[in-house]
């Protein structure tokens, strides 16, 4: 009996409706069917006195989700995504993102096309688009005190209310460098169209072996954006005497203190997309953030009475 697999976000009851009645669907057809809500890729927050707050990420599997399951429908917007794919990277398995949320920057198709993605996806009828992911830790000497799997950012940033941080950042064997700044970002291609650009990233194709080392506001104008190849690891030290915050994809993340260290390298795991059509990345840019469109002419001047 093939297997599949529903991650849906409970807190919104459309997801939870469309969920129910998915599962139904494979059942009928034949398909050994696992359900999860998305709050297992939910990262969480440690807090400063109990810096320790993190699930291996091997071990953040669903029951049932594993090795042989076909593929996954995902339910929900880009957040679910990114928590649904921490959640079966680990295992492989390739989800199918249905938008019940706003952007759906990362999803593939929407609710009023299920039926028809539901028949594609059993016939095996689709593509399968792999986008690089991270692995983020956070050291504190030869102790592990944080990690997760980021498919688009991690951000390492001051709290509010304090000055301005000094990072010292470490990539591949290159001499490390300096940065004053608010903060710093390092991003996928994926993350390259989120928070990296609200902070004057580039934006990076999916398939580019590349990171992105973008400055949160940073001091000195020659602190720009920075892209590197994607097999260098990167090493963060904090430079200055108050805690940061680290968040990973904008969901959860932990504290760092002085003493620790950030550590950010391509991970052993990928996101498997799949695709119902070639994946067109400039069409995506296009719907979603206006890029590419043509100018609109300016009307005629008019002379007036």
């Amino acid at each position: 009996m093939p297997k599949a697999g529903i991650i849906y976000n409970d807190v919104k009851p459309i997801a939870g409706r469309v969920a129910i009645t998915l599962k139904d669907r494979l059942t009928a057809a034949g398909w050994d069917v696992s359900m999860a809500t998305g709050i297992g890729g939910i990262l969480g927050y440690s807090n400063p006195d109990s810096p320790v707050c993190h699930t291996p990420v091997d071990s953040l599997a669903p029951p049932g989700f594993d090795s042989e399951m076909s593929f996954a429908v995902v339910l929900g917007g880009d957040g679910t995504v990114l928590s649904g794919f921490r959640q079966v990277a680990s295992r492989g398995i390739p989800l199918l993102a249905v938008n019940t949320g706003h952007m759906g920057f990362l999803t593939e198709t929407y609710l009023n096309q299920l039926p028809q993605a539901l028949e594609m996806l059993m016939a095996g009828q689709y593509e399968i688009e792999e986008r690089l992911m991270l692995n983020v830790k956070v050291w504190r000497d030869n102790s592990l005190r944080w990690e997760a799997l980021s498919l688009n950012e991690m951000v390492l940033h001051r709290e509010p209310l304090t000055s301005m941080c000094h990072f010292e950042i470490a990539i591949g064997q290159h001499a490390p460098v300096d940065i004053a700044a608010d903060g710093v970002i390092v991003s996928t291609p994926t993350g390259s169209t989120a928070y990296s650009l609200s902070a004057g990233g580039a934006v990076i194709t999916p398939g580019a072996p590349v990171l992105q080392l973008v400055p949160i506001c940073p001091h000195s104008l020659a602190s720009r954006a920075l892209v590197f190849s994607n097999s260098e690891r990167v090493k963060i030290f904090p430079a200055n005497p108050n805690r940061l915050v680290m968040v990973v994809d904008g969901n959860g993340g932990c504290y760092v203190f002085p003493e620790d260290r950030v550590e950010i390298e391509k991970a052993s795991y990928s996101a498997r997309f799949i695709r119902l059509q070639p994946p067109e990345f400039f069409r995506i840019l296009r719907e979603k953030l206006g890029w590419g469109l043509p100018h609109i002419a300016k009307p005629t001047s008019v002379e007036l009475p």
